[in-house]
């Protein structure tokens, strides 16, 4: 009980604000973002004396146009899962292998922003050449999302900066191809690999999960079985912790990339 108690209170934060501006995302060097908060308030968080709401942004969770989705840092993963047009969002969203309330809570931005290698949320938007959409109180700048986070819980935001949203590009879900594994059936991302191949056949392979920060694999044309298999061999930041040692993680990896290579073969 006192395990629970002390992992579930933040015990350090004296104040919470709602932002509902621009000038209210001007953070102090103690406060923090808060999206859903099913992270957050998951272990303590040293250090954190304040907490600014994004939800009272009012940020519409998805908007479309016909080129791009954008997805709001504060959308639900459970929006996301729902969304039509390929069966990626639902394979992402169900791989954070989160209870239907904590779907309902955890946010998009907040998944990503985490920078876990496990994030399936990374995994989609870099597969997708989603573009990060980073606002400060005073400016806004972009960049790839597969370049946004650095590391294992690193990423390129910098002081007093948060996501904004993710841009998805329509064409990049032309044709997708998803494999997934795990140590045991409910058990954290060991490895996810995510193909996909456009109308004029490039062909994007990105490894996460297993690695410290998303690994995008792009190929002109359709790649050679050997072609995929020396790009997967190449990378070189395989992650090392209970959920899969290095050697695993790379040679599923490696299946992985050859298994959805032949999927994507038969594209049309």
């Amino acid at each position: 009980m006192m395990l629970t108690q002390v992992t579930m209170d933040l015990i350090t934060v004296t104040g919470v604000r709602v932002a509902r501006s621009r000038a209210d995302l001007a953070l102090a060097p103690d406060e923090i973002a808060l999206g859903g908060g099913t992270w957050l308030y998951s272990e303590p968080q040293p250090g954190v004396t304040g907490l600014v709401d994004l939800t009272g942004m009012g940020w519409e969770p998805v908007t479309r146009t016909p080129e791009m989705i954008t997805i709001a840092a504060t959308c639900p993963v459970a929006t996301l899962r729902d969304l039509p047009g390929s069966a990626l969002f639902r394979q992402c969203a169900d791989s954070l292998l989160a209870s239907w309330k904590i779907q309902n809570i955890a946010t998009v931005g907040g998944n990503i922003a985490t920078a876990l290698p496990a994030g399936p949320m990374t995994s989609l938007a870099a597969s997708l050449d989603g573009t990060a959409v980073i606002w400060s109180a005073d400016r806004e700048r972009r960049m790839p999302v597969a370049q946004f986070v650095t590391g294992v819980r690193t990423t390129a935001l910098e002081p007093g900066e948060v996501l904004r949203a993710v841009e998805l590009p329509i064409s990049a879900l032309h044709r997708t191809a998803f494999r997934r594994i795990s140590l045991s059936p409910l058990g954290r991302t060991g490895t996810l690999v995510i193909g996909r191949r456009d109308a004029r056949a490039e062909t994007v392979i990105t490894v996460t999960g297993g690695t410290t920060r998303p690994r995008v694999l792009r190929f002109a044309t359709l790649p050679s079985p050997e072609q995929v298999a020396i790009a997967v061999d190449a990378i070189d930041d395989w992650y090392d912790d209970p959920h899969g040692a290095p050697d695993w993680r790379h040679a599923m990896s490696r299946r992985f990339a050859l298994e959805i290579l032949e999927e994507l073969s038969h594209a049309v």
